[in-house]
């Protein structure tokens, strides 16, 4: 029997994902198995909570217009709807970037008890920092990490920027610290772009890191925990037509994603325990995906996705496919083991 009735999925956000946010959590509600739960469609963002949709148990979905659709009771998470009152008694996090990707709505949660997908409000805020994340990966020795440096608004940018060529030298990757979808990024080749990619990636928070570009192929795994411990999926190899896997890459159709990666087993299964040790060493939840550069020296951390992207055409779902699982087993093994 299942443990919730009253499932909750959030998605949109208040940062520039929130449009990919609510493909993914649409997807989600898609699937989750409705003749087990309930679900419940909110869309959230800026602080205004509202269901947009919802399909009860055995029951077809139901939409609300803009303009009419109910408010969520922030004080116990519950929702009206038609006159009755339904308490949602858990959450299915798919909101991409703040506040659902930074602890903040993990955080309200634990408050009020409420069981919810993804991992804890201190994990998530650890891991949702590029450099605290790094920071917290920095003395493990199964996975080497790009040298790096952090830039806080504020400083002075050219003389940072000088500092940073001669202890990184170039290209390098300058990222914004707490973005996703490769959102104010740039590959920066050549001296003089440094400081106005600095300035770019400030557009999408108050802290950038720059790292030395690693060459090499790139992967990507995902793990999730169900009744019998920490699961991975299948290692996708990304190849990308444009310069990185970018945002343009990863959306508009100018990457292949293949799954599996065509590797050797020995090489797949080292990606995979190294995602499984990274997801146990930073005490994750959820299905969490991490990406790597397969450098000349090894594999190389690139950043933990704890809400990865959920859309039919997105990786994780990709490799559910390939592992020849069944989505909606998928979740329900995601929901029950939160």
């Amino acid at each position: 029997m299942a443990k919730y009735s009253n499932i909750a999925v959030i998605y949109g956000s208040d940062s520039s994902e929130w449009e990919v946010s609510c493909r993914s959590g649409e997807f989600v509600a898609s699937r989750i198995d409705d003749t087990q739960y309930s679900i419940y469609e909110i869309f959230a963002r800026f602080g205004k909570w509202q269901l947009v949709a919802f399909r009860k148990k055995d029951s077809m979905r139901i939409t609300f217009p803009e303009g009419a659709r109910p408010e969520v009771n922030k004080n116990d998470f519950s929702v009206n709807v038609y006159g009755e009152k339904v308490k949602l008694d858990y959450a299915y996090i798919v909101q991409h970037g703040k506040p659902g990707e930074n602890g903040l709505l993990q955080g309200y949660f634990e408050m009020l008890g409420i069981p919810f997908s993804s991992c804890s409000a201190f994990v998530s805020t650890v891991v949702f920092d590029k450099y605290s994340c790094k920071s917290y990966l920095r003395d493990v020795d199964f996975v080497h990490l790009a040298p790096d440096v952090l830039v806080r608004r504020g400083m002075d940018i050219p003389a940072v920027a000088e500092k940073i060529l001669d202890r990184l030298g170039l290209p390098v990757f300058v990222k914004p610290t707490d973005g996703g979808s490769s959102f104010g990024i740039t590959k920066v080749k050549q001296a003089e772009d440094l400081v106005s990619a600095i300035q770019y990636a400030f557009t999408e928070g108050p802290s950038v890191i720059i790292e030395k570009a690693i060459s090499g192929r790139e992967f990507t795994c995902a793990a999730y925990r169900n009744a019998d411990g920490v699961q991975t999926l299948p290692v996708i190899e990304i190849v990308t037509d444009n310069e990185y896997f970018d945002y343009d890459a990863k959306y508009n159709g100018n990457s292949r994603e293949i799954c599996p990666a065509p590797i050797s087993p020995e090489h797949s299964d080292r990606i995979r325990e190294t995602t499984r040790r990274i997801y146990e060493h930073l005490d994750c939840s959820g299905v969490v995906r991490i990406d790597y550069i397969d450098g000349a020296d090894g594999l190389y951390f690139l950043e933990v996705n704890t809400i990865p992207g959920m859309t039919s055409a997105s990786l994780v779902p990709k490799m559910v496919r390939t592992a020849g699982l069944d989505m909606t087993a998928f979740l329900t093994e995601i929901i029950e083991n939160s």
